[in-house]
């Protein structure tokens, strides 16, 4: 089953007067279960295209299908609705809210989900359990270092058990040790059939990741899959 079916996208942004184009005829299929990096210079499409396979913005042209949906058909709702139970976000900056604890962090995508107290509690229980942290469940975000705040932000993800995970450049901000590990957790993710995409410039993390998009002047030049590890 295919979670992504994209064919000839172009997204164009009007910029000062004139239009650019970030993406010029893309087409991607993403089956259920892959693991896959994008890579490609500053500029080359790739924000942009994690964007489009995230319901965040929508392609100027073509036709995207997310999870057998086609994205040019559906409403804002729809799209809010389809963002937050089908597909997780990892940011490079975490992007967890300061002021709440470990498990209330991961409890927010499960509360706008309408999911009950205790199920939340429970699910949240299990998710930092899975990344690790069982034991920093109640220390607030500020109180956690870079690497456990980026488990955080995983477990957050998968909270509403989503069909798609998207990592925006996931160990850009931390250390080669701690970012190893993340790169570590990543693999489990894989090996227990979670879909995974991930834009990077990390030549660590691309190395080790099944299959490799690269992009170039927004189109993909390279579409490869890796030789055996």
């Amino acid at each position: 089953m295919s979670v992504v079916l994209g064919r000839d996208l172009t997204k164009v942004y009007s910029l000062n007067g004139r239009q650019v184009a970030a993406l010029r005829g893309v087409s991607l299929t993403i089956a259920a279960g892959e693991y896959l990096a994008i890579t490609g210079p500053s500029g080359s499409g790739k924000s942009t295209l994690l964007q489009l396979l995230g319901g965040l913005d929508s392609p100027s042209s073509g036709r995207l299908e997310l999870m057998g949906r086609a994205v040019e058909g559906l409403s804002d709702d729809e799209l809010t609705d389809l963002r937050l139970r089908q597909v997780g976000f990892v940011f490079q900056r975490f992007h967890l809210m300061p002021v709440l604890t470990a498990r209330e962090n991961v409890e927010l995508p499960l509360a706008e989900a309408g999911v009950g107290r205790r199920e939340r509690g429970q699910r949240a229980a299990e998710l930092l359990a899975y990344v690790g942290l069982a034991d920093r469940s109640d220390h607030r975000a500020t109180q956690l270092s870079g690497g456990e705040m980026q488990r955080v932000a995983i477990a957050r993800a998968l909270a509403n058990r989503p069909a798609l995970i998207l990592a925006d450049e996931p160990t850009g901000e931390l250390d080669a040790a701690t970012g190893a590990q993340i790169l570590a957790l990543f693999d489990q993710l894989h090996r227990d059939g979670v879909t995974l995409v991930v834009v990077t410039h990390d030549e660590h993390l691309a190395a080790r990741v099944p299959r490799r998009v690269h992009l170039q002047d927004g189109r993909i030049d390279r579409d490869e899959l890796a030789t055996a590890r």
